[in-house]
């Protein structure tokens, strides 16, 4: 405790500021005025700033030998410099591989990706009318984008093709597949009183190719819409950058 007091009171006299005495950690402080992210932000705008930079802002500090933004740099360079590699990684991920990266800063770094997942999302539902297979892959991208799962989703639409509310999320699943009741699609589809259903799911591999399962389900969904009386308007298989649309390959 003595030694403790001492190197405090030998920081503060020599005027170092922002210094983790007991951890030896590197804050933005230790940085040249002219470099510090929130300095920079604060004078040229969030956009003057590298991605390392604004997730420097939001850890503060970095380890005893790198500065949070020479960390937040190897961090995306592990992940190959994409945001959505990073954002797939859990606070387990980073705590074990990072030293300096505890709990809290991993979740405010797993935090800021969502945000921007979420507002990419605000934009989707922004789109109320699905006229298209594009329109439809362009409403649902948003959600699944960065997630390394799959996941299953109905849009729900009035006779104008008009959303009626937010896509519904069905399943979720493993790597390559999920499982899907049929029976909760075309529940919600009554409970909504909506004459028309769309459904997709996201292949995480990236690859559009159906499989026997995804033809099996799409003929189960057509089948069984067609005994409620209600349009089955398209099915259709999602990847960062491109789909598959059983409706425009002539298989509904």
């Amino acid at each position: 405790m003595k030694d403790n007091q001492l190197a405090r009171n030998a920081a503060s006299s020599q005027g170092i500021e922002g210094v983790g005495v007991e951890s030896g950690t590197l804050t933005l402080k230790d940085l040249p005025s002219d470099e510090r992210p929130r300095e920079r932000m604060m004078a040229q705008g969030a956009a003057a700033l590298s991605p390392a930079e604004l997730l420097a802002i939001l850890i503060g500090s970095g380890n005893t030998e790198e500065t949070a933004v020479q960390l937040c740099q190897r961090i995306l360079s592990d992940c190959g410099g994409s945001l959505k590699a990073l954002s797939r990684l859990s606070v387990s991920d980073l705590t074990k591989r990072y030293k300096g990266l505890g709990p809290a800063k991993a979740v405010s770094i797993l935090a800021a990706c969502e945000l921007g997942r979420r507002r990419m999302m605000e934009a989707a539902e922004a789109k109320r009318y699905i006229k298209s297979s594009m329109d439809f892959y362009q409403t649902l991208l948003p959600l699944v984008r960065d997630i390394g799962h799959e996941e299953s989703y109905a849009l729900y639409l009035r006779a104008d093709n008009s959303l009626e509310g937010r896509p519904q999320l069905i399943s979720k699943g493993g790597i390559t597949e999920t499982m899907v009741d049929v029976r909760l699609v075309l529940r919600e589809a009554l409970i909504r009183q909506t004459p028309i259903i769309a459904f997709a799911h996201n292949h995480p591999s990236g690859s559009t190719k159906p499989s026997r399962e995804d033809d099996r389900l799409t003929e189960q969904l057509k089948n069984a819409c067609r005994l409620l009386n209600i349009r089955f308007l398209d099915h259709i298989i999602v990847t960062d950058g491109a789909y598959y649309s059983y409706r425009e390959e002539g298989k509904l």
